[in-house]
């Protein structure tokens, strides 16, 4: 076989007609749980300006310095889109959603950009839904976004998972706490990792995240966010374990777990699955009450959640969930000769009209072939039209399963199928 001239770009991967469908099952999903928790659907550029992601992120964090898709036009800089939560609240600002009354509650499933190294369920263009409240501080608005995420997971068939929870508390809180820990980290910093010392004067709580074997032994001795959080980041934190508690959702405190934004506030979480080994990690979100006014709208808590679709079909994989029914086609042409087939194209759109999957050789190949590709489509049924069935009005109905045969009228047919 010859080598294609032209290849996609590396990390960017083609979605073929036999991976389609579970994407589409995985689609349909996401929609109708959003609708059933009555959350709205956002859809937004894929391309952003270049100050409003590197705001709405962080310099430091991972997203910016492991490198974004960028672009100049004249005096105009623009990324491709790595998340989604900081364009979801420029449209929230730019077209003054607040003023439709109530907190907003959108979803999105989209493609993000990111120009790091492709690894195993994370490509340069990968794809993520998830949801954000726009409008409410009241913890009640915490526990739903969670029960929304693991509602999805649970119906997709993905059971046994672990939600993570912690609070990083509110600005009050952060600063004090982030003082704290610079001074436990300063006399070990020269012995941790190049990442974690460029983290310590900007944001020192992001070494918490690292996963460099050098920072470990300091990160597991640290002190915990909840000593320094105050009254009202206390209460919040204590209401949104209480709710989850009366809803059956079970959780586990993690005082190390810190969300990748710095704009994130009280309520972190992370939803991950033992049945994945160490690429564990299947969503996870929290509070970001400082964004909306970063981004130049008026102060408003926000909280939300992001989880990776190639990442949760990946995980479907390895648990042997089948999200998408086997493809089928309802009925196939099988035409013996010019006269057969212009029947059989002129018939088709009526065939379709009764609500049935409909097609035909596209090749003038021998019934033989026909017969096979039927098999290839996993027609259920064919219909075999040649002169003297259209001399009678009498077509041979075949079903593909028990190989039984009927002699019927076009309409008769419709009536059996339908």
């Amino acid at each position: 076989m010859a080598k294609p001239k032209y290849t996609s770009h590396v990390g960017m991967v083609d979605i073929l007609p036999d991976e389609s469908p579970k994407w589409r099952a995985l689609e349909t999903i996401i929609h109708e749980e959003a609708a059933k928790f009555n959350f709205e659907e956002i859809r937004t550029p894929i391309m952003e300006q270049t100050e409003l992601i590197v705001r709405g992120i962080g310099q430091l964090t991972d997203i910016v310095s492991k490198e974004i898709f960028a672009f100049e036009k004249g005096d105009s800089h623009y990324v491709l889109r790595p998340e989604l939560t900081a364009p979801v609240v420029r449209a929230f600002v730019e077209h003054h959603l607040e003023q439709r009354g109530g907190s907003q509650k959108l979803y999105y499933i989209g493609p993000m950009f990111r120009a790091e190294k492709p690894q195993k369920g994370r490509q340069r263009q990968f794809h993520q839904f998830g949801a954000e409240v726009i409008g409410s501080d009241d913890p009640v608005a915490d526990v739903e976004i969670i029960a929304l995420m693991i509602r999805i997971y649970q119906r997709v068939g993905i059971n046994n998972f672990e939600l993570k929870l912690n609070s990083v508390g509110d600005p009050e809180s952060r600063e004090t706490y982030k003082e704290a820990l610079r001074s436990y980290l300063k006399p070990n910093l020269d012995k941790m990792s190049e990442l974690s010392q460029k983290r310590f004067e900007k944001n020192p709580m992001r070494i918490l995240d690292s996963k460099e074997p050098e920072d470990q032994q300091f990160i597991e001795s640290a002190p915990v966010i909840q000593d320094y959080l105050n009254e009202d980041s206390t209460e919040h934190f204590e209401k949104v374990q209480q709710y989850l508690d009366q809803l059956g959702i079970n959780y586990t405190i993690d005082p190390h777990l810190v969300r990748g934004m710095d704009y994130y506030t009280r309520t972190a979480f992370e939803l991950i699955s033992p049945d994945l080994g160490s690429q564990d990690a299947l969503a996870g979100g929290g509070r970001y009450d400082l964004l909306v006014e970063e981004i130049g709208g008026q102060p408003t808590p926000a909280v939300g959640f992001a989880a990776g679709m190639e990442r949760l079909l990946i995980a479907c994989e390895e648990l042997d969930i089948s999200l998408a029914e086997e493809k089928t086609v309802d009925v196939y042409f099988v035409t013996l000769g010019d006269a057969a087939r212009t029947w059989a194209l002129t018939h088709l759109p009526k065939a379709r009209e009764a609500g049935l999957s409909a097609t035909m050789d596209y090749k003038g190949r021998s019934m033989k072939a026909q017969m096979k590709d039927a098999d290839r489509e996993n027609a259920l049924y064919t219909v075999i039209i040649g002169d003297n069935e259209l001399n009678e009005g009498k077509f041979t109905l075949r079903n593909m399963k028990e190989s039984e045969e009927n002699s019927l009228t076009f309409e008769e047919i419709l009536e059996k199928l339908g």
